[in-house]
């Protein structure tokens, strides 16, 4: 397997994909300082594309991405490579969709016994950071264009 074929199968994530398989790193720039900084979090697909997002609250990685739209995704789960991308803002369908495809996933029972409570989506809805990754290699912007979560 190429590391083109591996980056292609890490980010070809869907519902059924495990929590090690939608953990990442990025790098973003910091908002007030301009140095980089590297953070876990989770990414995920629905319809195709690829998202950050988070429980809600404020988060220092958006803040970072709202001020420095550019950024690095580092992928750790069967690949190691380091994508640059952009951090693209969301309308309101699509964080509509987007919120409900990631509630949908952290409210399973296998996900949902590790927080203390069930996700509620107006919460989510209102107050949880989302961007678009857009990868620089269009390449990687057409993985698959079959639907996910």
């Amino acid at each position: 397997m190429t590391v083109e074929d591996a980056v292609t199968r890490a980010l070809d994530i869907g519902p059924d994909s495990s929590g090690a398989e939608h953990t990442i790193d990025i790098t973003t720039l910091g908002r007030r300082s301009g140095i980089p900084r590297r953070i876990e979090v989770w990414f995920h697909r629905v319809d195709g594309r690829w998202y950050l997002t988070g429980v809600p609250g404020p988060r220092s990685w958006y803040a970072n991405v709202r001020a420095h739209p550019r950024f690095t995704v580092h992928l750790k789960h069967g690949v190691t490579a380091d994508l640059p991308a952009t951090a693209a803002p969301v309308d309101e369908p699509t964080r509509r969709r987007v919120i409900t495809a990631v509630l949908d996933l952290q409210n399973r029972p296998e996900i949902a016994a590790r927080v203390s409570q069930r996700q509620s989506f107006d919460d989510w809805f209102a107050r949880s950071p989302l961007v678009e990754i857009v990868f620089d290699d269009e390449q990687l912007r057409t993985v698959s264009s079959a639907p996910s979560e």
